[in-house]
């Protein structure tokens, strides 16, 4: 077998395997967020439920580390990632953030284990409660 050939053979395998296992099995994780203030300032409580993108069902048995960082300061102000324990019922998560200020955050949940995947929300931490950060506004463009 010419060379050309061995490639053309065993490229789409390769890819497979460097894809990871959510991308080769075309899973994606989706993440309902609800974080509540704790009793200390800048303290949240947060319950993560985690499903598939597509079947909405209850992604189980995973690891999942939560970091955040201010998209408005970037490298300014961070949150080092803590490891979520599992919650009640099935695909959901529990985690304590400490935060350095109030305002928009962006949370990265990292998975691992059976699937393997990052999702980003970003969330509004006031001291009173903590809602899903409105989108970003459109610039007003310049005409010449």
């Amino acid at each position: 077998m010419s060379s050309a050939g061995l490639r053309r053979m065993l490229a789409p395998a390769v890819l497979a395997c460097l894809a990871g296992p959510a991308d080769a099995a075309g899973i994606r994780a989706k993440a309902d967020v609800t974080c509540q203030p704790a009793a200390d300032k800048l303290q949240y409580d947060c319950i993560i439920r985690l499903t598939n993108s597509r079947t909405n069902e209850p992604l189980t048995g995973a690891t999942l580390t939560v970091g955040a960082d201010m998209p408005s300061m970037p490298m300014m102000h961070n949150v080092r990632p803590v490891k979520a324990t599992p919650g009640e019922g099935p695909g959901t998560y529990q985690v304590r953030l400490t935060l350095e200020m109030h305002g928009d955050w962006a949370l990265q949940l990292n998975l691992s284990g059976p699937l393997r995947d990052r999702v980003v929300t970003i969330i509004r931490f006031d001291p009173d409660r903590a809602t899903p950060a409105p989108p970003p506004r459109a610039q007003p463009g310049h005409r010449h």
